[in-house]
């Protein structure tokens, strides 16, 4: 099995691979301090819930080394700036959120102690943020490959896989575990317009393990819904409100709602991370709007003509009834899901 790593630490400095060549190359993308970090979430070197989680907590990391030598005072105010600064890298994802404060609690937590202690206990938290991501992804892989069938046709969103995570991924990693535990599985991968993370990501990681798939362009996956091509559907999530209403690639509505027209089993992979317990429904996550070049433009190269006005959402939200099951380290949770899921919190 190939391994890939999207995420590594060393040196005290921060190394991605960088995203956005691939697949044309594998280039690694250097953060030496946590502007650094800033860029590369912003920008999408790093993309992927859990991985843009992981990354920021190295970005905390980073800021805490470069300010080690300030007084106490100056120190907190600094770091309470670069918080400030990566936690709003990207608004949709909850788990940079979710991992930035985790940080923001080891610095609260540690605040009698000297600015070497903090950036080591900081360092150590976010290891432990790493490790903890793929024991998690490794765990949902168990579990989704449970209502994966033999023989079986799978189509999939944008990219959930190694390079979405620190390793092995969340909705990918299921199709991988299923591959890999023998069961003949194929898969179809949408390109997942405008940034084709499909093309580009997972197909690459699909082709690196030699898992079967086929490419199709976005529009294409409905028509294989209703042909019957489809046995289920596995996508992703960047946030999942209380109630299970879910947050992820522009595209996963439509699918979703075409998947229960046609009664297609339609699966959410994520790590109960990615649940915000603090909104109660879909309505109220903020959808993240990018740059318009990236609907106009292909690889740098304009494909629609100057200035026609241009929607460019990056995220749509299924609602609960739509999905089937979502699937998380420590299983399956079926409707109904405000029930459900509030039984995490117990």
């Amino acid at each position: 099995m190939a391994s890939i790593n999207t995420i590594e630490f060393k040196d005290e400095k921060l190394y991605l691979i960088d995203q956005r060549k691939l697949p044309g190359k594998l280039s690694i993308f250097e953060c030496e301090n946590f502007r650094d970090v800033e860029f590369a979430i912003k920008d999408m070197v790093v993309r992927g819930a859990p991985a843009i989680g992981v990354a920021g907590a190295y970005g905390l990391v980073l800021a805490a080394k470069e300010f080690i030598h300030l007084p106490k005072e100056e120190f907190f105010n600094e770091m309470a700036k670069s918080v400030q600064l990566i936690g709003n890298a990207r608004p949709t994802a909850v788990n940079l959120m979710w991992a930035v404060k985790r940080m923001k609690d080891i610095m609260e937590a540690n605040n009698d102690k000297s600015n070497e202690e903090i950036y080591k206990a900081l360092l150590d938290e976010a290891k432990a943020i790493e490790k903890e991501d793929l024991e998690t992804n490794k765990s949902i892989a168990r579990y989704g490959n449970e209502i994966i069938p033999e023989n079986s046709t799978i189509l999939t969103h944008c990219n959930t896989g190694a390079l979405a995570t620190v390793g092995y991924g969340t909705a990918l990693g299921v199709i991988r575990e299923a591959h890999y535990s023998g069961k003949n599985i194929s898969v179809f991968a949408d390109e997942t317009r405008p940034r084709l993370q499909g093309a580009k990501l997972t197909a690459w990681e699909l082709v690196q393990e030699g898992i079967p798939v086929t490419l199709i362009p976005d529009s294409v996956a409905p028509v294989l819904i209703r042909d019957g091509k489809i046995d289920v559907i596995i996508v992703g999530a960047d946030r999942i409100a209380s109630n299970g209403d879910t947050a992820n690639k522009i595209g996963t509505y439509m699918l979703s709602q075409i998947a229960k027209d046609f009664n297609v089993p339609f699966y959410v992979a994520a790590p109960i991370s990615t649940i915000d317990f603090d909104i109660k429904s879909g309505e109220q996550i903020v959808i993240e709007e990018r740059d318009i070049s990236e609907v106009t433009h292909i690889d740098g190269i304009r494909i629609a003509p100057e200035g026609v006005k241009v929607y460019n959402p990056a995220f749509d939200v299924t609602p609960h009834e739509n999905i089937t099951g979502i699937i998380t380290e420590k299983g399956i949770i079926k409707p109904p899901y405000v029930k459900n899921i509030s039984r995490l919190l117990k």
